[in-house]
């Protein structure tokens, strides 16, 4: 049996076919940018072969989704004989408002509510609905699964959940923090809790999904209680372009100096803030890291917010779930950078953090407990799976149906 999984961004498509009789083993996976655009470049990894490239015009997702679709057949670098191999396919949908509260199966009277919460995140979900079309059309028998980044965070109680706005907003536009991440915060959440052998239903865990885009978790009891990301993925952390928790006030007041509308408002918050906007240098880590190193004071004091920006979401969250039993750095920073975990985890031993430091130290990509024999807080770095996580809601639901 296998699976499709589908992330379809506005001008990207990220793909893996994984073989679920096969321990999900991952045959195949890419990614096809530009679309849309002129000269579209496709980057395809077939298990146990070279990597393919190819460079030609993909004017719309449905046509991305096709030549996605052919590479996947071809005759050299395909893993697939005939497109009915394709079990079925599970979309990353990024909001799901309050319409859905787990992955779902794929119908007619589901797209439509989907188009519904279109305005709540109108950068992502038309993306993940075109990717939804244009397998109806390219395939229409095999059955679609959608699974949704904010599901993870419909546990959260109302008064975490709720803003303090006249609450018309609340009744007229379903104004309210959902969060965002929940994919990897449950799958890494639930990992970590397997490695270390232990209950996950009665664990107080923080996860922090670090990557260009960045929020943390507090999972209570197996269930999220809250995250920083709000209505939409700028609240919370300091990430890569989005400026993080902000002054409204502060907002209005640059808005009137700088003479900004609403569209180069979101610009300036989501594309040219955050590390980028701090350091002047790069919303890349390593180019921050590196320049710091080098006597930039610019960069050096973009690390400074967005290590202590993370330190005080941990703090908090430890209050508000009334301690912590086990933290967890997920994402490419998350799992890569070890000076941000060694940078976040210093000075924490009042919470109960004995923190290896040389243990941590040049640490990429593994899974591994990061804290002393003894620690009363465990911290772990664990490699994050989404694309596993929608292979596997996609599976439980068609197996169900």
């Amino acid at each position: 049996m296998k699976i499709l999984v589908l992330n379809c961004g506005s001008s990207s498509i990220k793909y893996q076919l994984l073989d679920m009789d096969n321990n999900a083993d991952v045959l195949a996976k890419g990614l096809l940018e530009r679309v849309g655009i002129n000269d579209s470049e496709l980057k395809h990894h077939a298990k146990g072969k070279d990597t393919y490239k190819l460079v030609q015009d993909v004017p719309n997702h449905e046509i991305g989704v096709d030549l996605i679709l052919k590479t996947l057949l071809h005759p050299e670098y395909g893993v697939i004989k005939d497109k009915n191999e394709i079990t079925a396919v599970g979309h990353r949908v990024v909001h799901g408002g309050e319409k859905f509260s787990g992955s779902v199966n794929i119908t007619q009277e589901i797209i439509d509510k989907m188009e519904e919460c279109v305005d709540l995140a109108p950068l992502h979900n038309p993306a993940n609905l075109k990717g939804i079309y244009a397998m109806q059309k390219i395939l229409p028998e095999i059955p679609q699964c959608g699974v949704f980044d904010t599901a993870f965070h419909s546990t959260m109680p109302d008064f975490v959940y709720m803003y303090a706005l006249p609450y018309e907003m609340y009744d007229k536009y379903k104004v309210r923090r959902y969060g965002f991440h929940g994919t990897s915060h449950r799958f890494v959440s639930r990992k970590a809790c397997e490695i270390l052998g232990i209950k996950y239903e009665a664990q107080k865990i923080i996860t922090c999904h670090l990557g260009n885009g960045a929020s943390i978790a507090a999972i209570k009891d197996g269930k999220s209680f809250d995250t920083s990301m709000g209505l939409t993925p700028v609240e919370g952390l300091i990430m890569g372009t989005r400026c993080g928790d902000l002054d409204m006030g502060a907002m209005l007041f640059m808005m009137e100096k700088e003479n900004m509308d609403t569209k180069k408002t979101n610009n300036f918050i989501n594309k040219v803030s955050g590390m980028v906007g701090i350091s002047g240098v790069s919303s890349d880590m390593r180019d921050i890291w590196k320049a710091a190193n080098n006597g930039n004071k610019r960069a050096k004091l973009a690390l400074d917010m967005y290590i202590y920006r993370i330190k005080k979401y941990v703090g908090a969250y430890a209050a508000a779930i009334g301690g912590v039993d086990l933290i967890i750095f997920t994402g490419g920073i998350g799992e890569n950078d070890f000076d941000v975990r060694a940078g976040v985890c210093k000075n924490m031993e009042f919470m109960g953090i004995d923190f290896d430091f040389e243990k941590n130290h040049g640490l990429k990509c593994k899974d591994e407990v990061l804290t002393k024999p003894g620690s009363k807080v465990k911290v772990m770095s664990i490699a994050t799976n989404e694309e596993l996580v929608i292979a596997l809601d996609t599976l439980e639901i068609i197996s169900n149906n």
